[in-house]
């Protein structure tokens, strides 16, 4: 009984950090870019969304990293799963965790900005056109971007940030000095929002987009967020999912299956007792040997 009540503590306090992880990534993530469009760039430029995705992802590890592992994205739940890192069973709490985080960190920066929204749109909140506002919270592909070229982008881009978190909490690898790691894999961010975000702008995240995409349906924007541009939603979905179980394979195959394993070796102090205790036996059997002689 005292085991299963540890056992849902456990859990529970899990899912709560993943939520509480992914509401602070949504937060600041999307916060910037709220503030670059309803600022009319005045106040925001891509790099600047840039740093607030990845300072967001490095705040979000720092706040959820002791507690849960900090994963706040589904595809690295996966990669986790894969590789024999989380148990299986915990998967779809940490995954609800997060869609519940980022649809709530949405609310969060809907709430924040209400009224540079009404002032911005009129009211009227759309997914396209001049005061279009519904990019600020999912992602939507570029005109250029087909749906084959889309779920390969979600792909690249997702197995690059899983393959890096791996090798970064790998101890078997160079890694990251203890209580760094965050700022490593925010750093991740920052390289794929500057090297990969034409074509949709790196959404990389299942939770992060679906949950504000659902948030923007129910608020006001309605059923457009699913079905604009041949419904795009799955993709920034399904793509990333797919990535993070490439890598993690990937990674196993060529890293860390090669890592030397030394075979544990003995306290030298255990080494000493047991010369000492096999001295002791063949002192006792010699005393015993001459009391037999002398008799």
């Amino acid at each position: 009984m005292r085991q299963h009540c540890a056992l849902k503590h456990g859990i529970f306090k899990e899912f709560l950090a993943e939520f509480l992880g992914t509401f602070v990534l949504v937060l600041f993530g999307c916060g910037s870019v709220a503030q670059t469009v309803l600022s009319r760039n005045s106040l925001g430029e891509p790099l600047t969304v840039h740093i607030g995705f990845s300072v967001g992802l490095m705040m979000a590890a720092y706040v959820a990293g002791g507690v849960s592992g900090g994963h706040v994205n589904p595809a690295v739940s996966l990669a986790m799963v894969i590789l024999g890192k989380l148990k299986i069973w915990k998967f779809p709490f940490y995954v609800i965790a997060q869609f519940l985080g980022a649809f709530v960190g949405a609310a969060a920066v809907f709430g924040l900005y209400y009224d540079a929204f009404m002032d911005f749109t009129s009211g009227i909140l759309s997914v396209t056109g001049i005061n279009a506002t519904g990019h600020i919270f999912a992602s939507y592909p570029a005109r250029h971007l087909s749906v084959i070229g889309g779920f390969i982008d979600q792909v690249i881009g997702t197995g690059m940030l899983v393959l890096c978190i791996l090798a970064i909490i790998d101890g078997g690898n160079i890694g990251a000095p203890k209580g760094v790691e965050p700022l490593a894999i925010g750093l991740i961010i920052m390289a794929i929002g500057v090297s990969m975000g034409l074509n949709c702008g790196y959404p990389l995240n299942p939770a992060r987009d679906l949950g504000p995409r659902l948030f923007t349906a129910l608020a006001g924007w309605g059923m457009e967020v699913f079905s604009t541009a041949d419904y795009w939603w799955w993709i920034p979905v399904a793509g990333p999912m797919v990535g993070g179980v490439v890598a993690a394979i990937i990674y196993y195959l060529f890293i860390e299956l090669h890592h030397h394993r030394d075979e544990p070796e003995k306290p030298h102090e255990e080494e000493e007792e047991e010369e000492e205790d096999e001295e002791d036996e063949d002192s006792s059997l010699k005393d015993k040997y001459e009391m037999i002689t002398m008799s």
